[in-house]
């Protein structure tokens, strides 16, 4: 049996191997496992290693202890077995977690679920996503750890841990919980007085609460501490919020608070769907072939499930379905975000109207089916990620329907019917622009439309974010907004990929990250093997895993396809985390690849063959700092 393992970083470093907390040793053996985790299962090198546990300070022989200290790690964690816990790679150690063994990375992932439900305007699941992160603090991070990197790593989580509190009150005012966002805040400004979003924010609650004067010494207060310490009068939405509160702009007043619904109101007919897209373009034809599935089976449940890759519109898809068949669902439609909320029963089973849940989650599965059985609801579960979530919120049979989604398919569901969502295709590429922008803007600038729309690639997510910005920017013109959009700089906006790429396994992750190193939409297995410096077996299997994640497409047989925003993010995430020479490795590698086959190809490509054999010159002597711009030239077709 294997064992489990979990570790915590936001508080002492601590780690508990099958349920009993592990005895980690010295402070500086605790050190060194804290900076293994703080890799996410990439490699930290020796001298990594010494100079974040010791820094300057590095005794004699120092390679010794790390090893020795490893050793002990290892006992302490694995019994022993190495491979099962901190493996040696050449120069240094690599230690990867699992879902749910790092709450470093729980934390991470509440965030993104956070930012996703912002995105689609689901306010109350990025508030419940918001507040399971920060539930997830225990003091201070990596407490007792000594040195710089130890700082710099504690004051990097903070910055992300006061963010997550302000979007959190963010979240809450925006449901109407002013009180507790201003309870929130309030000891953030007095842990951080110059931090000016968590003082609009405070202002706005105050003022929504009926304390206009509070919210006014407020920026008084803000004033007086800007001027005596920073020379500066506060900032624009600083004092565009103290001006909107002096004119009682009505642009101020929130919702009015949420008041809980009785069990009598739950149970009528729970309308919990996310708002629909009104401007989802695509796949039309698969929603209606859908559509006519879901009627009532006597013995079982159709449930229907959408797969593909970060941005496809999984999610968009299923929510505009369930909009358009809720008139044929009349006891209701429910929702429910397993990333964000893994076990959702007592929320479902508290919109039916039970106050008092089973605390046996056997038994509340059973409760949930039988009020279910034979009631005409829609289910729909979004992001899942184990098929036993799925099973566990499974309605009964004669009425119900489920609509699933899933980032891979899940082969633990055999009854379930599974639709790999693709791209849109250009023409619905450009109706979902104009919907959102307008078709006689599009008409202005035809060639920039199509760069445009080849920059999004026929991704939902990234086309929505572009549209966004440009109607928002009515002023600029569409040459303008491809110059704008499509800058390195502007690439983080419309980047839906990076946390699905950093919760990929260690070797996976090199091979996309490295994969997306050269500027070829397509690539072969000999290419692939070149890059990743892998044998072709050993390629094969990494290239179906990223298959099978719905990260790299097939497009004939043995040849893959990579979406530009995924190969951006990709390459982006190759510069930070393999670093330059390694891409500058790959690069290299896979010109020799082209140079030992060229003249295999055909006897005219000789003038090619020269120009493979200057660029790999020009790879192997080019200095560090120009890489990126030779990751941004062509390299040849990948063949």
């Amino acid at each position: 049996m294997s064992t489990r393992l979990r570790f915590e970083l936001l508080g002492p470093v601590r780690a508990w191997v099958d349920g009993g907390e592990a005895d980690l040793g010295a402070p500086q053996q605790r050190a060194l496992l804290g900076v293994l985790l703080l890799h996410g299962g990439a490699v930290a090198t020796q001298d990594v290693l010494v100079e974040a546990v010791w820094g300057a300070q590095a005794p004699p022989a120092v390679g010794g202890m790390v090893r020795s200290y490893v050793s002990r790690l290892r006992r302490a964690l694995g019994d022993g077995r190495p491979a099962s816990v901190i493996r040696s790679v050449a120069g240094g150690y690599a230690l990867a977690t699992g879902p749910g063994q790092l709450d470093l990375a729980d934390f991470q992932q509440q965030l993104s679920a956070a930012r996703e439900a912002r995105r689609t305007g689901e306010l109350e699941v990025e508030a419940t996503a918001l507040r399971a992160a920060l539930g997830l603090w225990q003091g201070l991070p990596l407490a007792g750890v000594r040195g710089e990197y130890a700082e710099r790593e504690r004051e990097r989580l903070r910055q992300l841990r006061l963010t997550a509190v302000e979007d959190l009150a963010a979240a809450d005012l925006e449901l109407g919980r002013h009180v507790e966002a201003v309870s929130a805040l309030t000891p953030l400004i007095i842990e951080e007085p110059l931090r000016e979003r968590a003082r609009v924010l405070i202002m706005l609650g105050l003022y929504r609460s009926g304390r206009q004067a509070e919210a006014l010494e407020l920026y008084q207060d803000a004033v007086r501490r800007f001027t005596d310490e920073l020379g500066l009068d506060p900032g624009a939405e600083l004092r565009e919020m103290q001006r909107r509160i002096l004119r009682a702009d009505p642009g101020l007043t929130g919702p009015t608070p949420v008041r809980p619904l009785s069990s009598a109101e739950r149970a009528r007919k729970p309308m919990q769907l996310p708002p629909d897209l009104p401007e989802f373009t695509g796949h039309q034809a698969l929603l209606t072939e859908i559509a006519t599935q879901l009627g009532p089976q006597e013995t079982g449940v159709p449930v229907h499930a959408f797969t593909g890759g970060p941005g496809i519109g999984k999610t968009a898809a299923a929510v505009h379905l369930a909009h358009q068949v809720a008139a044929d669902f009349p006891d209701g439609q429910f929702y429910v975000y397993l990333r964000a909320a893994p076990c959702p029963l007592p929320v479902l089973l508290h919109a039916l109207g039970v106050t008092e849940v089973p605390a046996e989650r056997v038994e509340r599965s059973a409760l949930w089916r039988t009020l279910t059985c034979g009631r005409r609801i829609l289910l729909v579960v979004d992001d899942a990620i184990e098929d036993h979530q799925v099973r566990a919120v499974l309605p009964g049979t004669g009425g119900p329907a489920v609509l699933l989604t899933a980032r891979q398919r899940l082969h633990g569901l055999a009854h379930a019917r599974w639709h790999t969502l693709s791209g849109l295709d250009q023409r619905e590429q450009r109706e979902l622009l104009a919907s959102t922008i307008g078709a006689d803007r599009l008409a202005t600038d035809p060639e920039a439309v199509r760069a445009l729309i080849a920059h999004a690639d026929g991704l939902p997510q990234v086309l929505h974010n572009v549209a966004a910005r440009l109607a928002a920017r009515p002023d600029w013109s569409l040459a303008t907004a491809v110059r704008r959009l499509t800058a390195p700089a502007a690439q983080s906006a419309e980047d839906p990929y990076t946390p699905t790429l950093q919760a990929l396994p260690a070797e996976l992750g090199r091979a996309l990250r490295l994969l997306a190193v050269p500027d070829g939409e397509t690539t072969t297995l000999p290419a692939a093997a070149a890059v990743l410096d892998r044998n072709p077996a050993t390629t094969e299997d990494l290239l179906d895993a990223l298959v099978e994640a719905h990260l790299l497409e097939p497009v004939t047989e043995g040849r893959y396809r990579l979406r530009g925003p995924l190969r951006r993010a990709a390459r982006a995430q190759a510069l930070l985390t393999d670093g330059e020479a390694a891409c500058q490795a790959a690069l290299a590698r896979l010109t020799q690849h082209h140079l030992d086959t060229a003249d295999k190809w055909n006897p005219a490509d000789e003038p090619n063959r020269w120009a493979l054999a200057a660029q790999a010159d020009k790879i192997a002597d080019a200095p560090a700092q120009d890489l990126a711009r030779l990751l941004a030239a062509r390299t040849p077709a990948t063949r």
